[in-house]
């Protein structure tokens, strides 16, 4: 069963560019892709419109929301199949449903007032959490296609064994014939390192070994047909992350099992969320 790339609409700009990534997305991996839109979005988003509507926001109505962004969808691919549906729900609700049945869930994201280039909607945040399929957050400042990348680049952060974030990292390096560059974050603690018995040299050296071999054992099933970078950066993971994302088009995150206290993004991924130059997949850990 092939199950559909789904994108939420609110008939703003912002969701309207991640109908066009979610478009990229399914025709790059030969699945349909399903719209869908919330009646009550405007509780959380605002009501204002994409300029492409050229009516008041107070005439537009579910069905032009859709229209348009089938319009959108099939701008640059005019066989996709694409099913659209709206739902008199809360959009988090929606979205959460959908992703049940799709293999992955693509939204825009925009904050309110002065500072909307910096907020991350409290809609893409509750579905990044605590979908059980990957979710692409697509902000304001992103590009808006996920083919022909400006960077030829994705990038992953890896973790000490292989994640279902890596294999899906692999897979949208390969669809796209882009290079994916692994990163390994690493730090040295300023205490208790000097006369370890596990370190030899400088501490630093010891720290950076061990993060390379955890890279390698993330790596252990990696494809021969994906070109592979692996990197071991000294620093905190979310600020690595940060830096590597400028050069990508893609950073692909874990999300962690939920706990005892249920679904948890958790802090880098949240950080990345709220500031990564480029769209971030976050991709529940399956293992």
């Amino acid at each position: 069963m092939r199950l559909p790339m789904v994108v939420g609409v609110d008939g703003s700009e912002s969701s309207l560019r991640a109908v066009d990534w979610a478009a990229d997305e399914a025709a790059l991996h030969g699945l349909p892709l399903r719209i869908v839109h919330a009646y009550r979005w405007d509780r959380y988003e605002g009501a204002a419109l994409a300029r492409e509507f050229g009516k008041p926001s107070g005439r537009v109505t579910s069905d032009d929301i859709l229209v348009v962004a089938t319009r959108r969808a099939r701008r640059h691919h005019a066989d996709l199949p694409v099913t659209t549906e709206a739902m008199a729900e809360e959009p988090e609700y929606v979205l959460l449903r959908e992703a049940r049945n799709a293999s992955a869930v693509i939204v825009g994201t925009r904050g309110r007032g002065e500072l909307a280039d910096l907020l991350l909607g409290s809609v893409s945040l509750t579905v990044a959490t605590a979908a059980p399929c990957p979710v692409i957050v697509i902000r304001e400042n992103h590009d808006n296609r996920a083919a022909d990348g400006r960077h030829g680049r994705v990038v992953v952060g890896a973790a000490d064994a292989p994640t279902a974030a890596v294999r899906f990292a692999y897979e949208e390096a390969r669809r796209r014939g882009a290079a994916l560059d692994a990163v390994r974050a690493w730090r040295c603690p300023t205490h208790g390192a000097a006369g370890h018995p596990l370190l030899t040299g400088t501490p630093e050296r010891a720290h950076e070994e061990r993060a390379a071999k955890e890279l390698q054992a993330a790596l252990a099933d990696a494809p021969a047909d994906v070109e592979l970078h692996r990197h071991t950066v000294e620093g905190p993971a979310r600020q690595v992350l940060l830096t590597a994302s400028n050069e990508a088009d893609l950073l692909v995150v874990g999300r962690r099992r939920p706990g005892q206290f249920g679904h948890s993004l958790g802090r880098v991924a949240h950080t990345l969320l709220h500031h990564s130059a480029c769209p971030v997949a976050v991709v529940p850990d399956t293992a």
